[in-house]
């Protein structure tokens, strides 16, 4: 009977303590709702000068830049350059042969000496002829006086007619002889200015075969960089063929096009004589603003920026992209564009932690204190909105909105060991 009973008894005293413990537990405290906040970090405003920056993306182009050409068809007999050299002014480029460049020039000295002889001959008949013409004339002056006495002895029966034909005769062959060379004399002019002509185009011709001659051994026009090479020793090149191009390392230009938006601002800052300078992302070559091209286009115009220093490495046809420094704006805040929400939104983080609306006015893009690109704005009532020494958030928050509440590192620093901890950002 004991042993049927002593399970019971067991599983009683069991039931009898769990009602004891539960009877005597203490009491837990009642859970009280805790408000989500939202971990992020925090930009204090100040408000300062500041100077925006507008990226551009161009091509870097040489405007000094020469492309030499065969003068005449000719055989390349030197190339001691090769592409990618730099060259000093004067430097031997190409040299053509000379075979193919002397037979031109001696051929124009030959035709040139011997119009010369014509013309010294020309001279010199001239003054035989207006010599001889003076003779002429006296003998036409005594042919006729003959004539004159002949006819005084025919009226008189002292001489026959046939004396008188004879005399008559001396006195025509002798009018003759004056009419040929007064012609001979009065076409001198014209006979000589057309050996002066004939004259001058060969000295024209002779000074184009010097040309080519001096012309065929291609020199360096200034210190540049050889490019374009096209021809090797022994190839036959043909009149006006592409030997190689030549540009200056001094003074390259890059081409970038710019925003019609940015254009009256950058051409009244030149109007002025203000010096904006664009650095390079990658290598940091600067180049200074020197104008805009006289023509646009739908996309913008272009900026012509010049080269300030060294190239380093740099060459004509590069895609550069550079960082232009606009006309300074003041009482300006600078933010990571984290810190922006939509396009013209920044949250100011009042004194209970949570978020206030401030709208903005985008003035452009800066250099942050990371090196990186930050935004520049301006906020709309800034002397209420946004004062000096507000905290604006710098984090992104997609659900950033009017009241939220948020904590930053310096509110984690500033809570009491028994307060409760803030729920990680993002959760």
């Amino acid at each position: 009977m004991l042993k049927r009973l002593l399970p019971l008894l067991i599983l009683a005293i069991g039931i009898a303590g769990f009602m004891a413990l539960r009877l005597t537990r203490p009491e837990p405290p009642p859970a009280v709702p805790q408000e989500r906040s939202w971990r992020v970090e925090a930009l204090t405003v100040a408000r300062a000068e500041h100077v925006p920056v507008l990226p551009l993306f161009g091509e870097l182009v040489a405007p000094e830049r020469v492309s030499l050409v065969a003068p005449i068809a000719a055989r390349v007999a030197e190339r001691p350059v090769r592409d990618g050299q730099r060259v000093s002014e004067g430097t031997l480029l190409v040299a053509l042969d000379d075979a193919d460049l002397l037979p031109p020039l001696h051929q124009a000295e030959a035709e040139v000496a011997d119009l010369e002889a014509q013309v010294a001959n020309e001279r010199l008949r001239h003054e035989n002829d207006r010599r001889a013409l003076e003779r002429e004339r006296e003998l036409l002056a005594s042919a006729n006086r003959q004539l004159e006495r002949n006819r005084s002895l025919v009226e008189r029966n002292l001489a026959s007619q046939a004396d008188l034909d004879n005399a008559s005769d001396a006195v025509s062959r002798a009018r003759l002889s004056v009419t040929t060379r007064e012609s001979a004399v009065a076409e001198h002019p014209s006979r000589l200015a057309s050996l002066e002509a004939r004259l001058a185009r060969a000295r024209a011709t002779l000074a184009s075969a010097r040309r080519d001659v001096d012309r065929g051994r291609v020199l360096a026009p200034f210190d540049g960089v050889v490019t374009a090479v096209a021809v090797a020793p022994g190839d036959q090149v043909a009149v006006r063929a592409p030997l190689l191009s030549l540009y200056s390392a001094e003074g390259l230009e890059l081409r970038a096009r710019v925003p019609h938006r940015f254009q009256a601002e950058l051409a009244a800052s030149l109007a002025r004589g203000e010096s904006l300078v664009a650095t390079a992302e990658e290598g940091g070559q600067r180049f200074v603003l020197s104008g805009l091209a006289g023509d646009s286009d739908p996309a913008g115009t272009e900026a012509i920026l010049t080269l300030d220093g060294q190239a380093d490495g740099l060459r004509p046809g590069a895609l550069v992209a550079v960082l232009l420094d606009r006309p300074a704006v003041a009482n300006a805040l600078a933010v990571p564009f984290a810190a922006l929400h939509g396009s013209d939104l920044l949250y100011r983080i009042d004194d209970d932690s949570r978020l206030e609306r401030q709208r903005v006015e985008r003035l452009g893009e800066t250099l942050g204190p990371d090196g990186e690109r930050w935004l520049l704005v301006r906020a709309t009532g800034l002397g209420e909105g946004l004062a000096e020494g507000d905290r604006v958030i710098a984090t992104h928050l997609p659900n950033a909105m009017q009241g939220l509440r948020v904590e930053t590192a310096s509110d984690l620093l500033e809570e009491t060991p028994d307060e409760p901890s803030v729920e990680e950002a993002g959760q």
